[in-house]
């Protein structure tokens, strides 16, 4: 009996153990895979890669920003972030396969649900760089690509904002992009349409260099250092990009609540579905372990240790720059808890399967 508990108990550890290494891996940060494109200005941008800023820098109500890149895929992930530890999604610009996608929340996002979300669409499907520019003014937002206006909003304001700028990753949460990015450029003031078509022209022929010479511009990245783990900006001293040598996220997020993680897009579905299968293992294999000990209300005991095991892994989880801290996680996981108990009792019932310990003490 001695022999059975003890590999009971090992297969219980195992599963155990296979949960917390699904959930945790890779145990360490990744290298970051930013490199240099070598025979032209520019980055590419892999799995697992990002550069950022140390300070915050400042886009006020009527100002602009423009960058220039081309996607290596047509994939979900975030190219170009800005945020704060209060607020890390402040602004995320997004590639959603061929679309473009701008998400912007509010800078009081404790106080406000309010997300706004502009689309545009087959805006990466030409196999080619894109020059996207976002001016924000009196009038609203204007979204350009490739120097030609696409989108108007007069009731937004994208920006006015305040956060440190994340390249080829999403602040808060691991997003990375795949892509090369060829220019950045800021500036502290609305640009008008002629201006916007200008600076295409100035873009695509090399002379990037001349956006410096405008009396708005705070921050001009031309990524012609070609070597190094810093880009300069052209147009003054603060605002460097860093390229750390380990893969980190800005002001990673510590237990996102639920209701702010919650959308209908089919990968998050995706997860929460991962999220409970992984768990049913747990509630099947640890719910007749408890009965077999008497443990009164065996039920409740292993849905709170599924409960408790998840936590343990998205407080983990908020150390791991590849993996994201999430209180929804908690909930499928212990969904997933209760469903194998239920597949348990419902197997006992279908079909013969070893009684618990306490039958078999009794049987004997």
């Amino acid at each position: 009996m001695e022999g059975t508990k003890s590999s009971e108990l090992l297969y219980l550890l195992l599963v155990v153990c296979i949960i917390l290494a699904l959930g945790l891996w890779p145990f360490r940060a990744p290298t970051n895979n930013v490199r240099w494109l070598g025979d032209r200005p520019g980055l590419e941008f892999r799995k697992y890669s990002s550069a950022f800023t140390h300070e915050a820098v400042e886009i006020p109500t009527f100002g602009s920003l423009e960058i220039w890149l081309q996607p290596s895929r047509w994939d979900r992930h975030t190219f170009l972030g800005f945020g704060t530890p209060d607020n890390p999604f402040r602004l995320l610009v997004r590639q959603v396969r061929t679309d473009l996608e701008i998400k912007a929340e509010p800078n009081d996002r404790l106080h406000s649900l309010t997300t706004t979300r502009l689309y545009i669409g087959d805006v990466f499907r030409e196999a080619q760089p894109v020059l996207l520019t976002f001016t924000s003014g009196a009038g609203g937002t204007a979204v350009y690509v490739q120097g030609q206006e696409v989108k108007a909003v007069p009731t937004s304001q994208l920006l006015g904002l305040r956060g440190r700028l994340v390249l080829g990753d999403s602040p808060g949460q691991q997003d990375s992009w795949r892509g090369q990015v060829f220019g950045l450029a800021i500036y502290q003031r609305e640009l008008s349409a002629p201006e916007v078509l200008h600076h295409y022209v100035l873009w695509t022929r090399q002379r990037g260099r001349e956006l410096a010479s405008d009396d708005g511009n705070v921050a001009l990245y031309l990524f012609d250092e070609l070597t190094g783990d810093i880009v300069y900006n052209k147009s003054e001293p603060r605002f460097k990009l860093y390229i750390p040598k380990r893969y980190s996220v800005v002001d990673q997020i510590f237990l996102e609540p639920f209701w702010r993680e919650f959308n209908l897009s089919r990968p998050y579905w995706e997860d929460a579905l991962e999220n409970i299968v992984g768990f049913i293992p747990l509630g099947f294999c640890f719910y007749p372990y408890f009965v077999g000990f008497r443990l009164k209300r065996a039920a409740l005991a292993t849905v709170a240790m599924g409960a408790a095991l998840s936590l343990m892994i998205e407080v983990l989880q908020s150390l791991l720059p590849t993996r994201d801290s999430g209180t929804t996680d908690i909930v499928t996981n212990t969904v997933g808890t209760w469903i194998g108990i239920a597949g348990y009792v419902l197997a006992r019932h279908l079909i013969t399967f070893p009684a618990p310990l306490k039958e078999s003490v009794g049987a004997s």
